[in-house]
């Protein structure tokens, strides 16, 4: 039995495939083809892709060259953030007609705390299937929900049966689901941990369940104590109706690799201004500049500076992202480069609650 279980009803709603289903609901021609959004093959990176091209190997974050290797009948299209943007607003907007408890994690997925809803539906598997369905009729794309005690699990859950399908854990089936769980699929699990994590006989969360705390701790730093606790179904973090951003950035890849430091200040003068225009229009300013370097071998390299004052002015901004760029040396020619504001005004000091233990409600229905 786990030691502590919040008393939730959280789900994980999380679009299918979601720029590339725009892009299909909008185009009909492109339906059945591998299509990916973002870059080409010659520049660029894979914002995301439909399902036909993830048969290739296509990915997001992958380079466009590489995607048109895996794939060589791949299509691609160029995003329409704006578009997206109104159609996740559509979608949001389903989701308080039975919460106010929406937090958004990003464009195409969100958590929702059911517990107590505007439906009076004491069950989040029905109303996470209802929501699914207006989604599909109302605004005609395809979601994939994961439903249970807190978001850690419904996060993991809502992989199960994509596309289109959804898994509820109900709690008493919490600590088995996390056992028998592949620790890739862990959440925040990425491929460097668990190759780490393999190498310490840890291939599941019933393995993972055996290391101390201390040993987690020791080999994972402060990320020991988070797998430590979630593999026991603790996860007490609640839904934030309004999510404060850490950071606020703007970035570009260019259209040929730049190795002059003179073209690169031109371009970090239009990067700057971006910013500013986002900064301006959510009001936020923040103390430390990032500069983002990824070099045409497509290594990347970060180079940082916190100020004793906030910033949100693109000549402040930009004065600092020279100094950084000047910082040391250009390994290579450079193919994207990027500025970003952390440290942010919007962000409130916050001491989490501690965890107190509370018994399983077996009949706590989902």
């Amino acid at each position: 039995m786990p030691e502590e279980f919040p008393l939730r009803k959280i789900i994980h709603v999380d679009m299918d495939a979601f720029y590339a289903s725009v892009e299909e609901m909008d185009n009909p021609e492109l339906k059945g083809k591998p299509l990916a959004v973002g870059g080409n093959e010659v520049r660029g990176v894979v914002s995301a892709a439909n399902y036909e091209a993830r048969k290739f190997g296509v990915r997001s974050a992958m380079s466009g060259v590489m995607a048109k290797r895996n794939c060589p009948h791949l299509t691609f299209v160029k995003p329409r953030y704006n578009r997206y943007k109104e159609i996740s607003k559509q979608i949001r907007n389903i989701f308080f007609d039975y919460t106010d408890l929406v937090e958004p994690l990003s464009l195409d997925e969100a958590y929702l705390d059911v517990t107590v809803n505007k439906k009076g539906n004491p069950s989040a598997t029905l109303i996470a299937q209802e929501i699914r369905k207006r989604i599909q009729d109302e605004v005609g794309l395809k979601a994939s929900a994961g439903i249970s005690v807190n978001k850690f699990v419904a996060k993991v859950a809502s992989d199960f049966n994509k596309p289109n399908g959804q898994k509820t854990v109900n709690p008493e089936e919490v600590l088995q689901f996390l056992e028998d769980l592949e620790i890739r699929s862990f959440f925040g699990v990425g491929k460097v941990t668990a190759e780490k994590m393999y190498k310490l006989g840890i291939f599941t969360g019933k393995e993972l369940k055996t290391k101390s705390e201390e040993f987690l701790i020791e080999n994972f730093g402060k990320s020991g104590s988070h797998y430590h606790k979630v593999v026991r179904g603790i996860h007490n973090g609640a839904v934030k109706p309004h999510r404060v951003p850490k950071s606020v950035g703007a970035e570009r890849t260019f259209s040929e690799n730049l190795s002059s430091e003179i073209f690169m200040l031109e371009r970090l003068e239009h990067i700057a201004n971006e910013l500013e225009r986002r900064l301006s229009k959510t009001k936020i300013a923040g103390k430390t500049v990032t500069l983002k370097i990824k070099y045409s071998d497509f290594t990347l390299q970060t180079r940082s500076k916190t100020l004793p004052y906030f910033v949100s002015n693109k000549s402040l901004i930009l004065e600092v992202a020279k100094e950084l760029l000047y910082q040391e040396k250009m390994e290579n020619s450079v193919r994207l480069l990027g500025i970003s504001l952390a440290n942010l005004n919007t962000e409130k000091k916050k001491t989490e609650p501690k965890e107190e233990s509370v018994s399983v409600q077996l009949k706590f229905e989902f």
